[in-house]
């Protein structure tokens, strides 16, 4: 029997129309006399502007637009897909169920029963859902798989905390994959470590109803930083050992968009040069799990990332979770 392979066939992404500059995020916070400015944001985070959802876009409608892009460049029918896997930390429903995954799957008209379901580890959690369809297809369980990363962040947001709420936005990516005989997703690795679970988390529960605790993100950034930088380097090491690549290999370096900082520090303890970095962060902010696949298919678009080049995606999220993918694209 051949060999099956997951290869990318088409990428997909969408930005919800309100834009936030930092201009604009100043403006917000000096209502409740908090000070900020473009310069402060900017050279903590590299960010210039965010993307907030409109009281009526679900993360649903955010992961359709995306995954009607990604199904139109690769050339499929949505009814061809055989799996949803769809990473998310706001979910449409309070609980997560019914799934995000089965409400796009409703909005995108399959009517073919296949399976979809969420994975939920924040900002690795595209990067968790491409190692699990990768496993998906090489079994030969499944043909086409749609992975979405989507994310409506702007609704867990304290804005009474500039050290948080000015580094995120909403936003949503997608790939399409497909079994092949080529090589495509050459090797993959996913970590986490609940010991760290309180730098990054929203710590709140509801109890019969009732909110106990707070509903809004909470963040230790230095020890986020810190640890993100480590374990990013040594994932990015152990998928290219896997694949028996190196980094001199690597086309193009495609990370968690979370800060700049985080992106060249990992970049640097790799060895890869920043002009191999596709950085996307100052448009959009940290879109937590949307973001790997948003910086994917905008330098595809752009012309960056051409076909039989090797892209190396990464991030790390709250859990504490990391996660990366080797792909020839």
């Amino acid at each position: 029997m051949t060999q099956q392979y997951a290869r990318i066939l088409g990428t997909g992404s969408y930005l919800p129309a309100n834009k936030v500059t930092n201009a604009d995020m100043t403006a917000l916070l000096a209502k409740d006399g908090i000070e900020t400015s473009d310069e402060w944001i900017f050279s903590r985070s590299g960010i210039s502007a965010r993307h907030f959802a409109a009281d009526h876009e679900l993360t649903s409608d955010l992961a359709l637009h995306a995954s009607q892009k990604a199904i139109e460049a690769a050339g499929i029918q949505a009814s061809d897909i055989d799996l949803i896997i769809l990473a998310t930390s706001t979910p449409d429903n309070l609980g997560g169920f019914p799934s995000t995954a089965c409400v796009l799957q409703d909005k995108l008209g399959i009517t073919n029963g296949c399976a979809a379901f969420d994975v939920q580890a924040v900002c690795s959690g595209f990067a968790y859902s491409l190692a699990v369809a990768d496993n998906f297809i090489r079994s030969g369980m499944y043909q086409k798989v749609l992975v979405v990363g989507a994310e409506t962040f702007s609704r867990i947001l304290n804005f009474k905390d500039r050290g948080t709420c000015v580094l995120f936005g909403d936003g949503a990516g997608a790939v399409v994959l497909g079994a092949s005989d080529e090589p495509g997703i050459l090797a993959t690795a996913m970590h986490a470590d609940g010991s760290h679970r309180d730098i990054l988390c929203v710590p709140g529960r509801t109890d019969n109803g009732a909110l106990q605790g707070s509903a809004f993100l909470e963040m230790d950034g230095q020890a986020v930083f810190k640890l993100a930088v480590k374990v990013l380097e040594q994932v990015a090491s152990e998928v290219l050992a896997k694949a028996n690549l190196t980094a001199a290999d690597i086309d193009w370096l495609i990370p968690h968009q979370a800060n700049i900082r985080i992106m060249e520090g990992t970049a640097k303890k790799l060895g890869v040069s920043r002009d191999h970095v596709v950085v996307t962060v100052q448009d959009h902010g940290n879109t937590s799990a949307a973001s790997i696949p948003l910086a994917l298919d905008t330098a595809v678009r752009a012309g960056q990332i051409k076909r039989g080049q090797h892209l190396l995606m990464e991030g790390v999220g709250g859990g504490f979770t990391w996660a990366a993918a080797l792909v020839k694209y």
